[in-house]
């Protein structure tokens, strides 16, 4: 497949250092008024049962900003994912399955959103962006927030990490600054 037809389903929209790089306002600009967000090294560290420092925060600047929300995650600890999305206060999917199309439209379905006006957040290539490309959704990549994680994942980490560089060097979407050292969200 060539590089162009790789961009297609696995090239994001964005790619940005975390979460907290989002531009809420810009993504009005763009009539995008839901978002669908990873939960594992996206939200919150893999394995982590309490949300990080600031994440409140974010999520409540989400919906100042007029963003409905809902976590869609292929975890499968049930107990643990709808007690962080709880703690969160949004609506939360888990075993989701994705890329599949099937757990996006249910999120949007949740929100009231349409394709056109919802973006993806999410940490992997072959899960966030390829799902939200093949749903029709504008989609943003974040840098894991973590490295620990599941060994599969680890293992997609090494190509992903290839299709990036490539993408990167064509032009297609530019490298994020790197995260802030102090801690803080920008």
């Amino acid at each position: 497949m060539s590089l162009r037809g790789l961009a297609r389903w696995f090239c994001p929209h964005e790619y940005l250092s975390s979460p907290y790089a989002v531009d809420f306002g810009r993504l009005q600009e763009r009539g995008v008024c839901g978002l669908i967000v990873d939960l594992d090294n996206t939200l919150v560290g893999y394995d982590q049962v309490v949300p990080g420092p600031g994440l409140q925060e974010w999520m409540q600047r989400a919906r100042d900003a007029g963003m409905a929300l809902c976590i869609l995650t292929n975890n499968h600890r049930r107990e643990r994912v709808t007690g962080l999305a709880r703690s969160l206060g949004t609506e939360v999917l888990a075993r989701a399955g994705k890329p599949r199309r099937r757990p996006f439209r249910k999120a949007m379905e949740r929100m009231g959103t349409a394709p056109g006006t919802t973006a993806v957040i999410g940490d992997q290539l072959f899960t966030d962006v390829l799902g939200g490309k093949r749903a029709g959704l504008y989609t943003i990549l974040v840098r894991p927030n973590s490295d620990h994680e599941f060994i599969g994942t680890r293992l997609i980490r090494v190509i992903e990490r290839r299709m990036l560089r490539h993408f990167v060097k064509a032009g297609m979407v530019t490298m994020p600054r790197p995260r802030p050292s102090d801690g803080s969200h920008c």
